[in-house]
């Protein structure tokens, strides 16, 4: 079998691909790698959330070509496909955050839903789009808080804003995939459901790595809410070499069109508490407070990923320890080298990362 990461070079060459939330935690980093890749990539997002975000501090901007609007501006939308021309989509533009949600749920339905359609009807108005990679979240399932991990064919549903409205963007996929792209020549269609993923240049609200960061570059003690909710935390580059895998895979065949998990194995998942232990013996210093959770949030949630395993090959490779350790070191390198110029330190780590996924392939 050949190594993975030369499977990823070789069919992203020279291939035109869209990513919308091209600033965000999983956007930056799948430009960044895509970029290294030799794809011509088009991004299109809000800005970045703080100057200190890892798509400013890669220099991400100066490597693809990038589009600063709202994918709810559909017109907008609709003449970026014109202009770029995209074989491949990766759409990862959302209102991420949970606690922000239940502040604006309007706008994270309108987010959610409504620009995920806007994306899938210019996938269809636009000729040459083979393949559409949707992302959407793990909390997409209706969580009953089963201590076993869900799978693409349990049912989607939410209790809290965010959740919902990843469940209902995902019946909308659905129903797209299902009415205008059955068959070729139409684009073949997936779903991706991954979620707590970590890695180095997220600045997010409502978020325990940021937060923990926040709280050491200031000398503050980390607050955190929900010390005992077990989470499947996983380093940022694990899900992207499952997308991109997907995207590889669903351009040479419909069989590989649906809904897809990608997350940790089921016995891995770790407390919130363990995760900022883990950030805090990293970064050398720093001490926990528990404070009071005022929103709803559910204790358990994991992925079975079994159908990724067997059809992709895919699985993560950092455990738990290492996953906190890359993403803290991010960080750490940040505020050691003023925060900027962390470019060549973020494509080492996708370098380190492509050696690791090709050895454990062997």
């Amino acid at each position: 079998m050949p190594e993975l990461s030369q499977s990823l070079k070789e069919f992203y060459r020279g291939k035109r691909v869209l990513v919308t939330g091209h600033t965000g935690l999983k956007g930056s980093w799948l430009a960044l790698w895509l970029a290294r890749m030799g794809a011509h990539v088009y991004g299109v997002a809000l800005p970045p959330p703080s100057p200190l975000s890892g798509y400013t501090a890669n220099g991400t901007d100066r490597l693809i070509d990038s589009s600063l609007f709202d994918v709810r501006d559909r017109q907008a939308l609709l003449a970026l496909f014109e202009r770029a021309r995209p074989e491949i989509v990766f759409h990862l533009a959302a209102q991420a955050i949970v606690g922000l949600s239940y502040d604006n749920p309007a706008e994270t339905f309108e987010v959610n839903v409504q620009g995920s359609v806007n994306v899938l009807d210019c996938v269809r108005a636009t000729p040459g789009v083979r393949v559409a990679v949707m992302i959407t979240s793990d909390k997409c399932y209706e969580n009953v808080e089963q201590i076993w991990g869900y799978r693409e064919t349990d049912r989607v549903g939410g209790d809290d804003p965010y959740s919902a409205s990843k469940a209902a963007t995902e019946v909308a996929i659905q129903a797209y995939a299902r009415s205008f792209f059955k068959a070729d020549p139409a684009a073949r269609i997936a779903s991706a459901r991954a979620g707590n993923v970590i890695g180095g240049g997220d600045w997010s609200a409502f978020r325990l790595i940021p937060d923990c960061i926040r709280a050491l570059r200031a000398d503050e003690s980390i607050r955190i809410r929900n010390p005992r909710a077990t989470r499947p935390w996983q380093f940022v580059l694990e899900p992207l070499a499952g997308y991109l895998t997907l995207a590889m895979r669903l351009h040479g065949s419909r069989d590989y069109c649906g809904a897809w998990n990608f997350g940790p194995a089921v016995d891995t998942a770790n407390t919130v508490e363990r995760g900022a232990r883990e950030v805090v013996r990293e970064w050398g210093r720093g001490t926990l407070e528990v404070v009071p959770n005022t929103i709803h949030e559910n204790t358990a949630l994991q992925l079975d990923c079994t159908k990724a395993l067997h059809h992709l090959h895919w699985r993560t490779v950092l455990d738990f320890v290492d996953t906190m350790k890359w993403t803290t070191a991010w960080y750490k390198h940040q505020a050691v080298s003023g925060d900027g110029a962390m470019h060549d330190y973020s494509v080492e780590q996708i370098a380190q990362f492509e050696r690791l996924i090709d050895s454990r392939l062997e």
